[in-house]
């Protein structure tokens, strides 16, 4: 049975989460603030809800502290449209957004979505090796100069996809798709960071493995 950590102030937000989530097979753990989340991530959870606004500990902060702990997805809820606030999500650690009021139907589907991605397995043990670089698709690391670069989840899979495509273009909407498991428009600028981010911690290979194709989107070149 997956675990699922809500962590949100507003006690009808974390009874209605529980009740529709709980009804859907998964067993869940709710906590009001940072201190009793850190306190449940004893619990081996295997995906997190997080509100941002909360007193004592914002969501962007207990991310962080968060992340040094687990590697599961992380989905932000929040009330907060702005583009520099998803950046900041993400930077924190975040795997995907979903905007309060939010439709029960698309936060299931979510996060079915990342569950599933997380259970996806590599079919062939293999790796791919390219100077320094050095992609255990196995393990899910990607090492340069023997050194994992510390991908998150998402950013790995968006690298494996590029990677085993290698020349082939996708568009934002594409990969969204394709890593995150659920065709939602609106959302280019989740994978615009995740990008952006992959790139800065290939940055000692030396070499620009991800190429933007103007107006259409990105491929791999190796």
């Amino acid at each position: 049975m997956k675990k699922i950590l809500v962590i949100d102030d507003e006690k009808d937000i974390r009874m209605l989460l529980n009740d529709y989530l709980s009804m859907e097979g998964y067993l869940v753990f709710t906590a009001e603030d940072g201190g009793e989340a850190l306190k449940k991530l004893n619990n081996d959870v295997d995906l997190i809800l997080l509100d941002v606004n909360m007193p004592y500990m914002d969501g962007y902060t207990l991310c962080e502290k968060i992340r040094e702990y687990v590697s599961c997805p992380i989905l932000f809820l929040t009330a907060r449209t702005d583009e520099k606030d998803r950046i900041t999500g993400f930077k924190a650690g975040a795997d995907d957004y979903i905007l309060k009021p939010f439709s029960i139907d698309e936060l299931l589907a979510r996060v079915k979505a990342h569950l599933r991605r997380e259970e996806r397995k590599t079919k062939n043990k293999s790796i791919y090796v390219d100077g320094n670089l050095l992609v255990d698709f196995t393990g899910k690391r990607v090492l340069i100069d023997n050194s994992d670069i510390g991908l998150t989840k998402t950013e790995y899979s968006i690298l494996e996809l590029l990677l085993t495509h290698s020349g082939q273009i996708f568009d934002k909407e594409r990969i969204y798709e394709n890593v995150m498991g659920f065709d939602k428009e609106g959302d280019s600028q989740i994978i615009t960071e995740h990008i952006r981010r992959i790139r800065k911690k290939l940055e000692n290979s030396g070499k620009n493995y991800i190429q933007t194709v103007w107006g259409v989107g990105y491929k791999w070149i190796g």
